[in-house]
């Protein structure tokens, strides 16, 4: 009797602390305007927003998540926001609007640059665009912080995140980030055993496991059947939509890895000319949000047809498709594997290794490409101050740092 009722009020307890999609919607459609710096600073963001000041999920549970996206090809932060959307949003619904408004403001963006949009030049622009990496560097290093402390206490987990930054410094790229995140969790078998403590918290997504399965069973259906169908129908758009789902489908670690496979597919066959290819690539480095919403602009100044809105509209869906599925199909499984004691030691090698990554990323390419002169580090430093001591939060902080990069630009111009 007494166990149904904590069953109960358990269930109870878990209802209400749900959300609804159009709280999931208002709260990353402001993370997608402020959202700068890739996907490490992103899931800076969301720790910042969603971890630490809404408490939609605790500390080791969004270490768990960071870790599973990794795995999983795709664009690692927005699983990440998607599968946040799910848990809070109460299903599919609250994630596909985390996903809409976490992609869509850096998306009009790019499209409206591909349709024509002045270009964003000149010193104090310049200047505007360097304090948003700087803004990167603040955000991240808060993020490394808080999460040394929670998911590296000792010392084999604090050896685990040293030996994952050199695996990355040594092997680079999205292999040697899946490298660490694996050796990080086999570590963990070994070293992390023998902590009776419980799992924190439940990873239950309201998502069963009939659909978990659909969705893999349909992202198998579509990798194996789309270059066929594209090979034989001779259909522009459907040709489209395969070659940015393989570019979506075959990146480990998203953001810039998936360039080189998007110059192959748009470039070698003549659909964008490699000068509009490497202008929109500069431009979405000044968008907030997901680099996977290049495929916007690219999609929009195709040369054959559709392009424009309808080309932007296919090449945004079809990117971003195999990760959804891929972390969608995963979700009702991983609170399952989690709770087994050798998966909770795997996982916190494994989440040991993600500081480590995060540590690696801090220096390249955040900070050298960031903080190149006394003034920038000294900005920097002020921006992971306002966000450790003062707690401010990092709209406030996008906003006095980009501006002081572009007072800056202005000053250097006299």
């Amino acid at each position: 009797m007494s166990r149904a009722f904590n069953q109960n009020a358990h269930k109870a307890e878990q209802a209400a602390s749900r959300g609804s999609p159009g709280e999931v919607f208002r709260v990353f459609l402001k993370l997608g305007v402020t959202s700068f710096g890739g996907p490490i600073a992103h899931l800076g963001y969301f720790r910042d927003e969603l971890v630490v000041r809404r408490k939609w999920i605790d500390e080791p549970g969004y270490g768990d998540l960071v870790a599973l996206c990794q795995f999983l090809p795709g664009p690692a932060s927005s699983q990440v926001g998607f599968s946040l959307g799910v848990l809070r949003g109460n299903g599919l619904l609250g994630g596909l609007a985390a996903w809409f408004a976490f992609t869509m403001p850096s998306a009009l963006m790019l499209l409206a640059f591909a349709l024509g949009a002045a270009a964003f030049t000149g010193p104090v622009a310049e200047g505007f665009l360097h304090g948003l990496k700087l803004v990167a560097v603040a955000v991240v290093a808060q993020a490394i912080w808080g999460m040394t402390r929670t998911l590296t206490p000792d010392r084999a987990r604090a050896g685990i995140a040293l030996a994952a930054v050199a695996i990355v410094v040594i092997y680079g790229g999205s292999l040697g980030q899946i490298a660490a995140i694996a050796l990080g969790a086999l570590a963990g078998l070994r070293l992390c055993r023998g902590e009776g403590a419980p799992v924190s918290g439940h990873l239950s997504f309201p998502v069963s496991r009939r659909s978990g399965a659909a969705a893999l069973m349909l992202f198998a259906a579509l990798f194996l059947a789309l270059p066929v169908i594209a090979g034989g129908a001779g259909h522009q758009s459907i040709a489209l939509f395969n070659a940015f789902f393989r570019s979506g489908a075959l990146v480990f670690g998203g953001g810039h890895v998936v360039l080189p496979l998007l110059q192959a597919q748009v470039v070698a066959p003549g659909w964008v000319t490699n000068e509009a290819f490497l202008a929109g690539y500069g431009v979405a480095q000044a968008v907030p949000g997901p680099l996977f919403t290049f495929a916007a602009y690219l999609g929009a100044v195709m040369g054959p047809t559709p392009n424009g809105v309808a080309g932007a509209a296919i090449a945004l869906v079809a990117i971003f498709l195999p990760g959804l599925l891929l972390v969608y199909g995963m979700l009702p499984f991983w609170d399952t594997l989690r709770s087994r004691q050798s998966a909770q030691a795997a996982m916190r090698g494994a989440n040991a290794a993600v500081v480590g990554i995060l540590g690696a990323a801090l220096y390249s390419p955040v900070w050298t490409s960031a903080v190149l002169a006394p003034r920038d580090f000294a900005l920097a430093l002020g921006g992971f101050l306002l966000l450790t001591v003062w707690k401010a939060p990092p709209w406030i902080v996008v906003v006095l740092l980009a501006a002081a990069g572009a007072l800056l630009g202005a000053v250097r111009n006299f």
